[in-house]
């Protein structure tokens, strides 16, 4: 079967997701197909890179994980049954600090922090959609890095409910209330992309 052959208004679950070897990559957002973008630029990739691996230095050694796409994180809403699941996110980077959500697969459930990574094309998926999925399932950090125009925000979970941070840019230091004495520096993050 081919990504054309599938009937994009049907509803997808996990378990038909788990079946399908498709050369593109493809996230279910509440039981809808969604087509990633080509291969991420190396702009992007420079970004996830350096996130990652400032996440993974800090938390080395603690109770936290980090993990970087692709990563299938699998957001249940009735039951952790494949069959039940219709939304299935690849985000670039998530940290998850409740090692009972993690199996063969990937993450079951909401990581505590997800990052995303605009490029070009894919913004309105990103800001809306899995903005959505991220916080009714209680995702409870959700940072967006725009690397178009040098931006950082991150939405915290308070009440169910996403509050915006400022827009943040170099100069700007990220901190998590998830992970304390965590501190991102935004001038050299975006520095490093800008050589």
């Amino acid at each position: 079967m081919t990504l054309a052959e599938l009937d994009l208004n049907k509803t997808y679950t996990y378990a038909d997701y788990f079946k399908w070897k498709f050369e593109d990559r493809v996230e279910l957002i509440k039981g809808k197909l969604f087509k990633m973008s080509p291969a991420p630029n190396r702009i992007h990739q420079q970004l996830s890179g350096s996130v990652h691996g400032q996440l993974w230095s800090f938390l080395r050694g603690g109770k936290c994980q980090v993990f970087a796409a692709p990563f299938d994180v699998r957001l249940p809403r009735k039951s952790k049954e494949d069959k039940d699941i219709i939304t299935v996110l690849q985000p670039d980077i998530c940290v998850i600090c409740d090692p009972a959500k993690l199996d063969d697969k990937g993450c079951i459930g909401a990581p505590d922090i997800v990052v995303e990574i605009l490029s070009p094309g894919n913004n309105s998926k990103e800001l809306k959609n899995k903005y959505e999925v991220y916080e009714e399932s209680g995702v409870k950090e959700y940072w967006v890095v725009s690397p178009q125009d040098n931006t950082f925000i991150i939405y915290t979970l308070i009440n169910g409910k996403y509050d915006a941070s400022r827009l943040m840019v170099a100069g700007d230091v990220i901190t998590s209330a998830i992970l304390p004495g965590f501190s991102l520096d935004l001038t050299e993050l975006f520095d490093d992309i800008n050589k």
